[in-house]
């Protein structure tokens, strides 16, 4: 069944219409020749689109982000890259189904490739623990991003996850030192890392594998520090407020460019990649290129040290003081 946002609403019954009169075109003896109400109708339909997707909000980008018809990672590793071998366990007895990782090939240039598995069925997802890594999902991502060191490979990351696991299960395990030790690596790399989010990019449990040297987010995916319903329950002690605590936190892929958090947005095709996985994927295809292009050019002192100053630069502001009248 398909999944109507709120705001889809007209699109859909427009887009109804529009099927209703294509089935009747076919019996141009019975009802004549309704192809210019067609063209009408797409034409409006258009419109409609362009007005209603430039124009969300961040609680409706939320929405689009966590659309369960968007492209998760597999989509994108499969539709990318060629020769893919999956690569599983952390070395210390864990798993990590939350994680999916391995070797690649992009074109000619193999890459080590990670992503966050949510699922799509109802068992997929609590085999895949709804996105949510623990412990062992990041030391495999480490794991794996050594490994891409050792022999120079660069490393592509697929973010979409609501965060790191928060049960107590997951602290005893070393949460907090797993996603540590990830950011110490990805500190060090001396290989490209370029991290796209897609969907969800929530917290720390995102920059685990996020500490790019190009980080990117397609155009209605979200990159928070916190969800806006936990948002909304710590400020206002109400979830109710999501719209507000959506707009407070600038979660949105244009609100992080402007912020310089970001460095690019790739645009998805018209009505969102919900509804064009496959259009969406050659996009993201033509981003990666680009960025691969280009850091595959930097040497690996360089790649260290302008990833370590991006991060470090992140939020540093200037007070301004005032002067005595």
């Amino acid at each position: 069944m398909i999944q109507i946002l709120e705001f889809e609403k007209e699109i859909f019954a427009l887009e109804n219409e529009i099927q209703r009169l294509l089935s009747l075109s076919y019996m141009i003896d019975s009802v004549g020749d309704i192809s210019h109400e067609i063209a009408t109708l797409r034409k409006k339909e258009r419109r409609m689109k362009h007005e209603v997707f430039s124009n969300l909000n961040g609680w409706q980008k939320t929405q689009v982000a966590r659309h369960r018809d968007r492209p998760h990672s597999p989509d994108y590793i499969q539709g990318i890259f060629t020769d893919f071998v999956e690569l599983n366990g952390d070395r210390h007895g864990g798993f990590g189904p939350s994680i999916i990782g391995g070797l690649a090939k992009f074109e000619s240039q193999s890459v080590v490739v990670l992503g966050n598995l949510k699922g799509r069925s109802n068992e997929e997802k609590i085999v895949r623990n709804f996105g949510m890594p623990q412990p062992e999902d990041y030391r495999k991502a480490r794991r794996l991003m050594a490994l891409a060191e050792k022999f120079e490979l660069p490393v592509v990351a697929f973010i979409d996850t609501p965060g790191a696991y928060p049960g107590i299960d997951a602290e005893e395990k070393g949460q907090s030192e797993a996603i540590a030790g990830n950011l110490a690596a990805m500190a060090a790399l001396k290989v490209p890392l370029i991290s796209i989010v897609i969907g969800e990019g929530g917290s720390g449990g995102a920059l685990a594998i996020g500490m790019g040297n190009r980080i990117l987010m397609l155009e209605h995916s979200i990159y928070s520090v916190i969800s806006p319903e936990g948002c909304a329950s710590i400020l206002w002690g109400n979830k109710d407020k999501v719209v507000q605590a959506a707009e407070a936190l600038c979660l949105t892929a244009q609100d992080l460019l402007k912020l310089k958090m970001i460095d690019g947005v790739i645009m998805e095709p018209l009505g969102g990649a919900h509804r064009h996985p496959k259009r969406t994927v050659i996009a993201v295809k033509k981003a990666v290129r680009a960025a691969l292009n280009e850091l595959l050019r930097i040497p690996a002192e360089e790649l260290v040290k302008t990833r370590r100053e991006k991060f470090r630069n992140l939020g540093v502001y200037e007070e301004l003081q005032e002067k005595d009248s």
